[in-house]
């Protein structure tokens, strides 16, 4: 098990030929790899554009098993969007608005400890991340402790899975957290891809067609089209565990220039309690050519 803190960030890692996956340090955060194949890149350093939308502690780029860059960040149609992240819209305590973690807008996280450990050929990324803002104890602390686990299973077959368990602590009474106050009300696990022009999205065997609003569908959804180098087919799907608290199947999706998004709690607000963290539960697999939704039940239940 490898250990980081700011102390020893610097410390270079890697079980190359050793282990199925392998973790590097880089610039700014950690490129996560099976062999010579990348997967993704853990952004731990505080990262913003021009001064503006500083965000930390999300994927990007995240890539296909052919080695296709299948995210964004800073689009700009939506320069807070990034990679494969989660976030809340309003961030609230004793019902007043703190943060938006969406927007980045008075919104500042620190990543304060990372390690990374090998399991039966599997990668287990743990990290411990604050949540502050000006407008509460003027950012000196904490209002919220993050542990979010990542798990990321080796190559099988056309497919990867990397599983994702976020766990939010409470550091004050009466906070809660939700989606965007309209209509909408989206917020929570997204993922902003690099959407081809014929991308489609099935939960389970029944096409989805994109709405305003949220769709309620399967706790699966599969986004398809020519994702990969050269126009060739794959694409991601996203599962959200029925575990989750409801909504767990809520889904705001988009053809183009967006971000695809697992809306929970919604437009109102939910608390978390003090003494109790939310747990929140998701995985992505990420294929090449085509995934039925025989494959994608099993490989979720493996």
């Amino acid at each position: 098990m490898l250990k980081i803190t700011p102390v020893i960030l610097l410390i270079f890692l890697s079980f190359i030929g050793k282990a199925q996956i392998n973790m590097i340090v880089k610039p700014g955060g950690f490129l996560f790899m099976e062999k010579k194949d990348s997967i993704f890149f853990y952004q731990r350093s505080a990262k913003d554009k021009n001064g503006e939308y500083s965000r930390c502690n999300y994927i990007h780029p995240l890539y296909g098993p052919d080695g296709t860059r299948l995210t964004e960040d800073f689009p700009a149609d939506h320069l807070h969007h990034r990679g494969i992240f989660w976030a809340w819209h309003q961030i609230l305590i004793d019902n007043k608005l703190i943060s938006d973690g969406w927007e980045l807008k008075n919104f500042q996280q620190k990543v304060t400890n990372l390690e990374f450990m090998l399991q039966k050929g599997m990668g287990v990324l743990n990290t411990t991340v604050e949540w502050k803002s000006p407008l509460w104890e003027d950012g000196k602390k904490a209002y919220l402790k993050e542990d979010t686990k990542i798990t990321i299973y080796p190559l099988t077959g056309n497919y990867r899975r990397i599983d994702f368990e976020i766990r939010l602590k409470a550091l004050t009474d009466r906070l809660s957290i939700g989606g965007s106050a309209d209509e909408k009300g989206y917020s929570g696990f997204s993922a902003r891809l690099k959407l081809p022009e014929d991308v489609k999205f099935y939960s389970d065997k029944e096409a989805i067609d994109p709405q305003n609003t949220a769709v309620v569908a399967k706790n699966s959804m599969n986004i398809t089209g020519s994702f990969l180098n050269g126009g060739k087919s794959g694409g991601v799907v996203i599962w959200s565990n029925p575990e989750n608290p409801a909504p767990s199947n809520s889904w705001i999706l988009r053809k183009s220039a967006s971000m695809q998004n697992v809306a929970f709690p919604g437009r109102n607000p939910v608390a978390i309690p003090f003494d109790q963290p939310m747990i929140l539960k998701y995985s992505l697999l990420v294929y090449q050519d085509t995934m039925s939704p025989k494959q994608i039940s099993k490989a979720i239940k493996q």
